[in-house]
């Protein structure tokens, strides 16, 4: 039976995330009945390198599945995206593991990118994959503050309070704040991130960028420990998972 990592891009906007749910349609969902579909009826489990919220997007998740065929791997790239035709969920690629490669546990690194747009005028052509902020935002101040979340520390104002991760602590390696024309680009790397920890950063982070905090206000968040200190929490839509890396 082999193993299958599997590179997907999604729009997350109509599922109720990654995880498969009772009450709505998921990412994985998709995936394992196309890949039922290629195991003779037989149920596939697919298992993510992490649990993209509701309405996140990715532009390279990593998955992986056992087969009990052995198929070529461009076969079964193009097998999976003929079965998942008439979904937002294409798989760009796969590789065939060893059999003990976990793509969540294996995980090194994780990416992510956020897009808000600070355009007065509404959206058209984004609407649904950017955060609209209808004022101008200082990139660069918010930056300057995000560089006080680098490093190890403990993150509890800016974890979600359904997060099961057993610590707060976690170490972000890099965030950077640039302005990319009518848009601000947040990218966040981590070997793991809590629930909605990237989203929570950014809308503190959007606080900065409209004057109402400074870096001192982000640095007081962070060491208050304090979920109730956390600024408000960045929609889902302007979220992508950009790469995993092993």
């Amino acid at each position: 039976m082999p193993r299958y990592k599997l590179t997907v891009e999604y729009d997350g906007a109509p599922y109720q995330g990654w995880q498969w749910q009772d009450h709505g349609p998921s990412v994985q969902g998709v995936m394992e009945a196309a890949g039922a579909k290629l195991n003779k009826g037989d149920p596939v489990l697919v298992y993510g390198s992490g649990r993209t919220d509701s309405g996140v997007h990715a532009l390279a998740q990593v998955a992986h599945m056992d087969l009990d065929a052995d198929m070529r791997e461009d076969k079964l790239r193009d097998a999976m995206n003929y079965h998942m035709m008439n979904d937002p969920v294409t798989v760009l690629a796969a590789e065939k593991m060893p059999k003990d490669w976990h793509a969540r546990f294996d995980a090194r690194e994780r990416r992510y990118l956020y897009r808000i747009n600070d355009r007065r005028m509404k959206l058209a052509l984004d609407l649904g994959r950017v955060w609209r902020i209808p004022m101008k935002l200082d990139a660069d101040a918010m930056h300057h503050a995000s560089q006080v979340l680098v490093g190890t520390h403990d993150f509890s104002t800016f974890r979600d309070t359904r997060c099961q991760s057993k610590s707060p602590i976690k170490t972000i390696d890099e965030i950077n704040v640039i302005r990319a024309a009518e848009e601000i680009h947040l990218t966040f790397k981590a070997r793991s991130f809590l629930h909605k920890q990237v989203r929570s950063i950014v809308g503190s982070l959007a606080e900065v960028g409209t004057g109402k905090w400074t870096t001192k206000d982000m640095k007081v968040a962070l060491e208050a420990k304090d979920r109730t200190e956390c600024g408000p929490v960045a929609p889902s839509e302007g979220l992508y998972l950009v790469s995993v890396h092993y």
